[in-house]
């Protein structure tokens, strides 16, 4: 299954089991023309920031596809980043091991 399946399977699984924490999407990919790539640039868009952040969580999530994806340095950098300043972050392979670092994010609150 693709990288972008597995996160469309987890954020609807995300916001039917677990309403109460909004999550959103951080569309840093994906194929632009150079203008608009420079624009969104300027306007604060930074390779390697995580695919999804769940804020009442404090958590991002990198989602890679179950059989393949491999963490860039950029994007090893971000989540090492993130964590150091106090938010969690993981790379889930999958929807079912994000659905996992939810709940048992969840279960400690």
């Amino acid at each position: 299954m693709s990288e972008s399946m597995e996160q469309i399977l987890f954020v609807n699984w995300m916001r039917k089991n677990h309403p109460e924490h909004r999550i959103f999407s951080i569309p840093n990919g994906g194929s632009r023309n150079k203008s608009e790539a420079m624009r969104l640039k300027n306007e604060g868009v930074a390779a390697g920031v995580p695919d999804l952040f769940v804020p009442s969580l404090r958590f991002f999530i990198e989602m890679k596809a179950v059989g393949g994806g491999v963490v860039s340095p950029v994007q090893a950098g971000w989540i090492e980043y993130l964590v150091s300043v106090g938010y969690g972050a993981e790379v889930c392979k999958g929807s079912e091991a994000a659905k996992d670092a939810i709940n048992r994010i969840v279960k400690n609150i």
